[in-house]
């Protein structure tokens, strides 16, 4: 029998599950949205998508080592931002991605195991 999980070291945020309005990173359930990056979690304080701004994406913005991939988790489904907060992630140097939060979590996990340089922005199911 073949083992096909990803080795991701032990000093990464992984993703665990989600569900219940809680997403479990590190073996920890938080509730509500959250910031994931390879080295730490933050809990995110923000309304809804539509109401999202440059501003709210600072954590990951400012993050060092820089993210160059942002998965945005719209909740159970996928969700378009608006071209305007696209192009000012982009400035910054983050490509946002958005897509449901379940495929943001699975996209994240094996992004990180890849080595890439990844964070998710994931509005709780």
């Amino acid at each position: 029998m073949a083992d096909i999980t990803p080795i991701i070291p032990s000093d990464r945020q992984v993703i665990d599950g989600y569900g219940g309005g809680q997403i479990c990173v590190s073996g920890v359930w938080r509730d509500g949205s959250l910031i994931v990056l390879p080295d730490r979690t933050l809990s995110w304080e923000v309304g809804d998508i539509a109401s999202l701004s440059a501003e709210d994406f600072a954590p990951v913005t400012s993050a060092e080592p820089r993210v160059e991939i942002l998965l945005l988790g719209c909740g159970p489904t996928m969700k378009l931002i608006p071209r305007a907060l696209r192009q000012a992630l982009r400035e910054a140097g983050v490509v946002v991605e958005p897509m449901d939060t379940g495929a943001a979590c699975r996209t994240y996990n094996v992004l990180l195991a890849e080595g890439r340089r990844v964070g998710a922005a994931l509005f709780p199911v």
